[in-house]
């Protein structure tokens, strides 16, 4: 082998240092992107200044759901101006979230899609459901020329399942009269992570499609029979978005950040329903007494003539017991302003509030979070 000069040596090694540190300020520029964009959808992690990476100091953790992104990072920035504590969130989907919660690795997880029993049968230690904004997921489709399109529950499941290709097929047209659709091919977008999302438009077509029950179900990520996945909500807005004759599912506020057309859906009552804050929280009212039985009930096709069909709340999960005094009168403290002076941010955002008898619960699941077993001191 031949011998490499002194010279030519401290060049490849100054050449190495260079390109170590190019990297890392690329890098580093990434993630301030990420996390300035408060109150926007885009995904990422938001870190407010001060906020500990790895869940010491002063500051708190999460990870979880994109779906309330667009939320949580306008109330962790105004909740950081108000108190000075800072929350490190991790926009990594749902499915993510919930295995750094059963981890350890984070302070609260955050989910769209609610434990099972079963499912908490299996987590470390018993975990809280805290309802903190209701949404609504959309169908964005990117069709030239076609702004508006009526979709029935038959039709969206034959796009997701792959029977339905083009859009001008009858089960399409038959919802819209006086409406040219093209014969354009139909390209079915949908998550590739695990997501509260998935789980919520997959409930919505297992309750309106013995075919889609029987064939794939409802869960956070299901076997897809057609189309492409993206990762996160603004994955799949960015694929509908420079794909002309694509359709995915993504939360409200994604869909008008990307400025994307919103399929109207027809609903359980046979009117076709435009997604909107006040036909959400039209759901989110119908739904409100089995809600106060179990605040993990689905809300989708919901009863109403206003109600818009694929509706749901959103959760944080917390381990009951805690074993940080201070990090547990931190999450208390914050949540229970969010649930309260925070409401007041979400329609801005198009979510929906919270109604009342969803505060309560969330106000008495509050005080069962304890610290080493025992109450935690009330302020």
């Amino acid at each position: 082998m031949r011998a490499i000069s002194k010279e030519v040596l401290v060049q490849r090694t100054r050449w190495f240092v260079y390109a170590a540190g190019l990297l890392l300020a690329v890098s580093l520029a990434h993630c301030g992107r990420s996390g300035s964009n408060a109150g926007a959808p885009g995904g990422g992690v938001v870190q407010a200044p001060g906020a500990a990476a790895g869940g010491g100091g002063a500051g708190l953790t999460g990870a979880g759901a994109t779906f309330p992104y667009p939320i949580y990072s306008r109330w962790f920035d105004a909740w950081r101006k108000k108190t000075g504590v800072a929350i490190n969130y991790q926009s990594i989907g749902s499915g993510a979230g919930i295995q750094q919660l059963a981890a350890g690795t984070v302070d609260f997880g955050a989910s769209d899609a609610p434990l099972s029993d079963d499912k908490l049968k299996t987590m470390p230690h018993p975990v809280l459901h805290l309802p903190t904004v209701g949404g609504a997921v959309v169908l964005a489709f990117n069709l030239p020329g076609v702004p508006a399109v009526k979709l029935t529950p038959q039709a969206i499941a034959g796009i997701f399942l792959g029977t339905i290709r083009i859009w001008n097929d009858p089960a399409i047209a038959s919802a819209n009269a006086g409406v040219t659709l093209p014969n354009t091919p139909i390209l079915a977008v949908h998550r590739s992570d695990g997501s509260g999302t998935t789980n919520i438009f997959t409930t919505y077509l297992s309750a309106v499609s013995p075919a889609w029950k029987s064939k794939v179900g409802a869960n956070t990520s299901v076997s897809w029979p057609t189309g492409v996945g993206g990762k996160g909500n603004d994955g799949v807005s960015g694929l509908v978005k420079q794909t002309p004759g694509a359709i995915g599912y993504v939360e409200l506020a994604y869909a008008r950040q990307n400025q994307l057309a919103m399929a109207s859906i027809r609903n359980r009552a046979g009117q076709f329903v435009t997604p909107t804050l006040q036909s959400t929280t039209a759901a989110i009212a119908a739904s409100s007494a089995a809600l106060a039985k179990d605040v993990r009930t689905p809300i989708v096709d919901a009863a109403g003539a206003q109600s818009y069909p694929i509706a749901a709340v959103t959760f944080l999960l917390v381990n009951q017991d805690q074993t940080d005094a201070g990090k547990a009168r931190k999450f208390v403290d914050f949540v229970r302003w969010a649930i309260h002076d925070g409401q007041a941010q979400v329609e801005a955002l198009d979510y929906a509030q919270l109604p009342p008898n969803l505060v309560q619960q969330d106000e008495a699941t509050l005080k069962k979070i304890t610290v080493n077993g025992q109450a935690l001191p009330a302020t």
